[in-house]
């Protein structure tokens, strides 16, 4: 994993917006600069053996996760009923 230091806001963040179905791992890329492997060893790191296998299997190969399995009319990081996520890395928490 790349030495990229996250607040504990930001590493919740992270997490939060890799349980999202709708948020692809690109998403995660773009705001905070960890790639899909970055995120995996974040996910074991931080979360319960049982609640890190759980989330495995429900993303690998879902394709809302992974922008190129993702139907191309789909253009966006987040749900459409999920509050505006911009640049700003924590922009749903104040």
């Amino acid at each position: 994993m790349k030495k990229i230091a996250l607040s504990p806001r930001e590493t919740d963040r992270v997490i939060e917006m890799a349980w999202e179905d709708r948020t692809p791992f690109e998403a995660i890329a773009y705001q905070f600069g960890l790639q899909e492997s970055d995120v995996i060893e974040l996910m074991r790191r931080e979360l319960k053996p049982g609640s890190f296998k759980r989330w495995r299997k429900r993303v690998q190969g879902r394709a809302t996760k992974h922008r190129l399995l993702r139907n191309s009319k789909i253009n966006r990081f987040k749900c459409s009923r999920q509050r505006a996520i911009s640049q700003n890395s924590i922009s749903k928490r104040r």
